[in-house]
């Protein structure tokens, strides 16, 4: 399953260990290089992104990643 935006390509890759909860790679749509994933953060009880090593990201890619994460955030309720 992925979903794309006019730059990012959100990907499915998988549950976490405990099988509860999703991982999802943000790719560049251009190039493929990833990005950064998506992932359950436990202490703050939701989705984040967690961006990859010396990745820059503009209002749009940001905003791109949030509508993202709402969406997985709606999925859970």
């Amino acid at each position: 399953m992925s979903h794309e935006t006019t730059y990012l390509v959100f990907r499915k890759e998988g549950e976490s260990t405990s099988g509860k909860t999703e991982i999802h790679s943000v790719n560049s749509r251009s190039s493929g290089e990833p990005l950064g994933m998506i992932r359950w953060y436990g202490p703050w009880r939701q989705y984040c992104f967690f961006p990859n090593f010396r990745t820059i990201f503009n209002r749009g890619c940001m905003e791109d990643i949030n509508d993202y994460i709402t969406t997985l955030m709606e999925a859970r309720s």
